[in-house]
């Protein structure tokens, strides 16, 4: 049982190798704003334990240092994580046979984590299922973010850096775990893959880059849901021909 442990630890740490060197410089990045806005390396660690949320705690800098009402906070909050809606959609029922973990795994589904969840499914582990170690997938990259946040808010004082543009260093992260993960998949993740950069390409042409997110999962989702739909009423022709035929011979 220990060396399953041990076996399934490992697997999940190399599996999360890339989220480590994104997370632990993204975070480093977000305590030295933190703490060039007045907070400490303990609002640092308590933020990122309870918050988790990416992107948003770079928002959450700016609304913390302008006193923004915290209603303000969790309706910004709200618009910028709600792709993770679509996101625990496909995770749900997998997620309700872990037990107690159920409402962890669903509080640490970031958009790397995600992809991880995604690719690590289809790789044979320890045992018969891999719960265990999407549990530590999401607990690693959990930690990987609030390390990198106490480290950077601790030497914010010490490394006076220019942090503009750092943003996107998350989008870059994401990027290079999508294709790690279409390139050793098949068509079934590969034109899901497709639907969802065209998708994003015409809503950025059609609503800009400030609104584009939304509408674009909205579009993949309808779309791959629709491309489902078509697949199994064709299997079920097929199913079904044969039969109609043979009652219509002579």
């Amino acid at each position: 049982m220990k060396k399953n442990h041990s076996i399934i630890l490992r697997y999940a740490f190399k599996k999360s190798l890339p989220v480590m060197c994104g997370y632990l410089f993204l975070g480093f990045a977000f305590g030295i704003l933190l703490q060039q806005a007045g907070y400490s390396a303990v609002w640092a660690f308590f933020i990122s334990l309870l918050v988790y949320a990416g992107s948003m705690q770079f928002v959450l800098v700016t609304l913390l240092s302008a006193g923004a009402a915290l209603p303000t906070v969790a309706m910004m909050t709200l618009f910028i994580n709600c792709r993770h809606m679509f996101y625990g959609l496909s995770f749900v029922d997998s997620f309700k046979k872990m037990g107690k973990k159920y409402l962890y795994m669903i509080f640490s589904l970031t958009d790397e984590t995600y992809s991880l969840l995604c690719s690590s499914g289809q790789e044979a582990v320890v045992g018969e299922t891999n719960h265990e170690s999407w549990f530590w997938i999401a607990l690693l990259d959990h930690s990987y973010w609030i390390v990198g946040s106490v480290i950077g808010a601790l030497a914010g004082q010490l490394i006076p850096l220019d942090f503009t543009g750092i943003d996107f260093s998350m989008t870059a992260l994401f990027a290079v775990i999508l294709i790690d993960q279409v390139r050793d998949s098949g068509l079934a993740i590969r034109i899901p893959a497709l639907i969802g950069g065209a998708a994003a390409l015409v809503c950025l042409l059609l609503f800009g880059t400030d609104a584009f997110l939304l509408p674009a999962l909205i579009l993949t989702v309808v779309s791959i849901a629709g491309l489902n739909a078509a697949a199994g009423r064709q299997k079920r022709q097929k199913k079904g021909g044969p039969k109609a035929g043979t009652e219509a011979a002579p």
